[in-house]
């Protein structure tokens, strides 16, 4: 880690958010840290033609929290997250409230970035402000094939970042 105030924390299922999470990283010289599930998905749990697929249940089940593998060891140092999920089922995944839900957010400004085929971010920081005491901007849906210039542009439209 290096001694950036900016840290662009992500999950990704099937790694089109861990490739805008690494590029914004670079973009804005911010640490980067992948949210990775103790037990990992598999094929059948992302399965969201099914609804007892792992990842169903847990979008209906407001109080999951799939557990986190790893921890940011030194959150205390940054002022901005930046924090990157697929939408699931017009939401953030559950374990991006494990993951906001286990830091001391107080006085941090949150700007959720989102991947998706077709749904937009819609209100999953309005979702997400229930676990987190830091500000959480409206954040954005960024297509998986966003140029590294329309990353800066939007990266730098944050104004809670700098």
């Amino acid at each position: 880690m290096t001694t950036s105030n900016t840290l662009v924390a992500y999950f990704s299922a099937t790694g089109t958010t861990k490739k805008i999470a690494e590029t914004l990283a670079l973009v804005a010289q911010a640490d980067l840290f992948e949210i990775v599930p103790k037990k990992l998905y598999t094929k059948e749990d992302l399965d969201w033609h099914n609804l007892n697929s792992r990842s169903s249940v847990e979008c209906n089940d407001t109080t999951a929290r799939p557990e986190i593998a790893t921890r940011v060891p030194n959150m205390d140092n940054y002022q901005n997250i930046f924090i990157g999920f697929p939408i699931w089922w017009y939401a953030a995944p559950r374990i991006i409230e494990t993951f906001l839900e286990s830091y001391n957010m107080e006085n941090k400004f949150i700007i959720p970035f989102c991947t998706s085929g077709s749904s937009d971010i819609g209100d999953s920081a309005k979702l997400l402000e229930h676990c987190s005491k830091g500000k959480i901007v409206t954040g954005a849906r960024l297509p998986a094939d966003i140029s590294k210039g329309k990353l800066v542009q939007w990266a730098n439209m944050q104004k809670f970042y700098k």
